[in-house]
């Protein structure tokens, strides 16, 4: 029901389309979203699960789940409760944890990891997938074409600067929302 509901939404109704898969053998990866310019990006994904029967996560503080409702909301879209305090430990440990505990794990993470303009990217989603040795998978949201596309499959080696570099290239000129926002 929510695929069907899914894709008369976002396909027939707003006209948008999807290219390309997570290959059904890839059970665990980090999926890199881009460009990230508006809220709007968060519906994106979270619609584009049940039309692809995608099975994904992101990250979410976990002082949002102190409302039941709005954790139990969460945790159906697909969130993971993590903490970011400065008692917490390393985040990084957090998630090579949950990525050990669990069979399938694909982590949808923004890596401009901001809605504003940057110049820079966070790393976080490479260093994620070197720690958990799986492979990064590409993402665009180009909302002038209204177009979702899982792109490259990219399998990290750990020359950080020189890979994010290429990676970041793949998603120049794709429009975002707010396309003046969008990677350079």
């Amino acid at each position: 029901m929510t695929k069907l509901l899914a894709e008369l939404i976002f396909l027939k109704i707003l006209g948008w389309e999807i290219k390309g898969d997570i290959p059904k053998t890839t059970k665990k990866c980090v999926i890199a979203i881009a460009p990230h310019t508006s809220n709007w990006d968060f519906f994106i994904g979270v619609i584009v699960r049940p039309i692809k029967n995608l099975r994904s996560s992101f990250l979410v503080k976990k002082e949002l789940y102190k409302f039941p409702p709005l954790g139990w909301l969460l945790t159906y879209m697909g969130g993971i409760p993590v903490d970011r305090g400065r008692n917490a430990g390393n985040l990084m440990d957090q998630i090579v944890k949950i990525f050990n505990e669990r069979e399938v794990m694909r982590l949808a993470i923004t890596p401009e990891g901001t809605r504003s303009k940057v110049s820079e990217w966070k790393t976080g989603f490479y260093r994620i997938a070197m720690a958990t040795k799986v492979p990064i998978i590409l993402c665009s949201f180009d909302f002038k074409q209204r177009v979702v596309e899982f792109g490259e499959e990219f399998h990290p080696t750990g020359n950080m600067d020189e890979e994010v570099a290429y990676i970041k290239s793949k998603f120049v000129g794709v429009p975002g929302k707010h396309p003046e926002l969008g990677v350079d």
